[in-house]
């Protein structure tokens, strides 16, 4: 392990710095970096233990995307909120949900975020204002307005942060929520997470304008592109729309343009995307660059990127352990945290 870098080391200005940096100490640098990593590794192990038959139903990968998961939530504080997606799993992670109790959800545990009744497509965490990952194309999206909306009366200071696909930006839900949310100068980011496919079909193909963020000015707010394979990119957004909302001047909608690695869900067959045009995005991998930029600037060193990544797979190789070895639900409660009262009759438990 390299000698920690000197404030004076960390400070000196180096070129090609991103303004963002500025805002983030070495330590919060690494520290995303290592969640970025730790939802590559997640996605991972989750797909190894489905492969193994540890892991039944299906599961929604967000490969590639882990630098407009983690950049948009680094300005995130504990009071703030998010609501997720079908493809959530960096989302949850980006506002610090413990991988243990993600794969305990993953397993049908009872030491799982929702007691193993959620899976992959439903974990929550109020205390940590994720209030949910949804399996309904921009389920979410009217839910964050309402989460805003409840912030702004009560005065917290709180922002919401609604991750949704690219196919959500054809359902009414979300013109409805952009209407409302600028209207009411709503505390509320919209972060369209553009992967070029609504399940097998592509943006082109089923959006009338070129850009998602094109919509945003229909609304009164600011439409915002970014390259979402870039941490610098879409944290330097994140911050400024949040900034904006924490202000009172209303919401922002952020398009992130990056890639999904992997189908949209394991059954997928890739049928509708070439292996060439899988391949080129795979040349821009986020943790990659990422990685290459922070070494470039002297941020970090190879053997500190080592120690993280060995870091990371010790944390992936405990949390399945744990999920593995925690207890499953009982029978008898079946409905319990599911229903507000117990629905199973007396005579068939």
């Amino acid at each position: 392990m390299s000698q920690p870098l000197t404030a004076a080391a960390d400070a000196a200005p180096r070129p090609n710095r991103p303004a963002v940096y500025d805002r983030l100490s070495p330590a919060q640098l690494r520290e995303a970096l290592r969640r970025m990593m730790l939802v590559r590794r997640f996605e991972e192990g989750a797909e190894e233990a489905y492969m193994r038959g540890l892991i039944h139903g299906t599961m929604h990968l967000s490969i590639g995307q882990e630098a407009s998961a983690i950049g948009i939530c680094t300005p995130l504080e504990q009071r703030d909120y998010i609501t997720s997606t079908h493809r959530g799993h960096g989302h949850c992670i980006g506002k610090g949900a413990e991988v243990k109790r993600m794969f305990a959800e993953f397993f049908g545990k009872e030491t799982g975020y929702c007691k193993g009744r959620g899976g992959s497509m439903h974990i929550a965490d109020p205390a940590m204002g994720n209030l949910g990952a949804n399996g309904i194309v921009g389920g979410g999206i009217p839910i964050a307005v309402g989460a805003a909306l409840s912030a702004k009366r009560r005065g917290t200071g709180s922002v919401v942060v609604s991750f949704f696909g690219d196919g959500a930006n054809n359902e009414g839900a979300f013109h409805e929520a952009l209407n409302m949310a600028s209207l009411w100068k709503l505390p509320v980011i919209f972060v369209c997470e553009n992967n070029n496919y609504g399940m097998s079909t592509s943006m082109a193909r089923s959006t009338s304008v070129p850009n998602v963020a094109d919509r945003a000015a229909a609304y009164g707010m600011p439409g915002v592109i970014v390259d979402g394979n870039r941490f610098a990119d879409v944290a330097e957004a994140s911050f400024q729309a949040v900034e904006r909302a924490r202000r009172g001047e209303g919401p922002t909608l952020i398009e992130s343009k990056t890639y999904r690695i992997r189908g949209h869900s394991r059954s997928d067959r890739n049928r509708y995307r070439t292996k060439e045009e899988i391949e080129s995005w795979q040349g821009r991998d986020p943790i990659r660059l990422f990685e290459e930029e922070l070494l470039e600037l002297g941020v970090m060193r190879s053997d500190d990127v080592a120690a993280l990544r060995a870091e990371v797979e010790a944390e992936i190789a405990a949390a399945i352990d744990f999920a593995r070895e925690s207890p499953s639900p009982d029978l008898s409660a079946l409905t319990r945290d599911v229903y507000t009262r117990d629905i199973i009759p007396e005579a068939a438990r």
